[in-house]
């Protein structure tokens, strides 16, 4: 999944619930049970970090955009606004581990990084990975009830 369905189905969870020592666990479990699902990646085995940065910042930006819109004009409580950034962060977290692992090798993350590469149901470089609306159908579902569950729940 890409950051921005990561970022809003966190941010669902730290509104709907309201004990952070249960969103945080529960976020990073949910990344995990999301990117079992079929889903598109911008970054593949030829992928450098200078090639692939642009596309996260832009990823990131637009997921924390729509949430920071969504908590100006939802009025929500301090409360609230503190478990939806929780929620935002946690969810994100596995994919900040795989970036630092990839990146910089910090041996202590090599379990976490290979135990995120076998929750993805392909091995890399399957086609079931490129950039299609077939592989992002996922993404577009759980982005958009993600938005649903902020706005309406």
């Amino acid at each position: 999944m890409i950051l921005i369905t990561h970022a809003l189905v966190g941010a669902a969870l730290g509104k709907k619930l309201t004990n952070p020592f249960i969103i945080a666990p529960l976020a990073i479990a949910v990344h995990y049970c999301l990117d079992t699902f079929r889903h598109g990646e911008y970054l593949n085995r030829k992928s450098t970090f200078k090639d692939t940065i642009w596309k996260v910042a832009l990823d990131l930006f637009s997921g924390l955009a729509i949430i920071l819109f969504y908590i100006k004009f939802s009025h929500s409580s301090t409360a609230t606004t503190k478990n939806i950034f929780i929620g935002t962060f946690f969810s994100m977290l596995p994919d900040l581990f795989t970036v630092l692992y990839w990146k910089f090798h910090f041996n202590f993350l090599g379990k976490l990084y290979d135990f995120h590469g076998w929750v993805h149901p392909y091995p890399k470089g399957d086609k079931r990975y490129d950039w299609n609306l077939r592989n992002n159908l996922n993404d577009i579902v759980f982005s958009t009830i993600a938005i649903i569950i902020l706005l309406l729940f």
